[in-house]
């Protein structure tokens, strides 16, 4: 089984419950186990200034599935919760993105592992770091953490506590 971590975020509605039920559908899918969940993070939406505030969180994941097929159903759960198509850049109920998936390195038009901003973004690196404080990139071999330094600038605040959100 792969480990996996897979980003969060939810702008539109209830955001909190939003998160939590995608992780049951995540976990009631026969291919994923859920390993660990970071707290959950508010923060400001990037780019678009008008779009309300984000919930974020991280969980690391168990998995049989290779990477576009875990793609799929990140896309279902997204839509199973509401989310239109082509709203990249505005509120939606859910956002689910692959952050790292193993060791491995893939770029291909529908899926880039690692996250291709993942060591840009503090609403990913805190919540990652929470889970495992010792994750390195896998391309660069940076310690996240070290990434995490150089964005503390960026705003966000811990909203609900792991344990709150869920239990293995």
């Amino acid at each position: 089984m792969s480990d996996v971590f897979l980003g969060l975020g939810s702008n539109d509605g209830n955001r909190e419950d939003n998160i939590k039920r995608a992780l049951v559908l995540l976990e009631n899918d026969k291919g994923i186990k859920i390993k660990a969940a970071s707290s959950l993070y508010e923060t400001k939406a990037l780019g678009e200034s008008l779009q309300p505030d984000f919930v974020n969180c991280v969980v690391k994941i168990k998995t049989d599935y290779e990477p576009r097929d875990l793609l799929k159903i990140a896309k279902s759960v997204e839509k199973t919760l509401g989310r239109e198509p082509h709203t990249h850049m505005l509120p939606r109920t859910m956002d689910i993105d692959i952050l790292l998936y193993d060791n491995i390195d893939l770029d291909s038009l529908e899926l880039r592992i690692p996250h291709s901003r993942l060591h840009m973004r503090r609403f990913v690196l805190e919540p990652l770091l929470e889970i495992d404080k010792n994750i390195r990139h896998p391309i660069t071999n940076e310690l996240l953490s070290d990434c995490l330094e150089k964005v503390k600038s960026q705003k966000m605040m811990k909203i609900m506590d792991s344990s709150e959100v869920w239990n293995e």
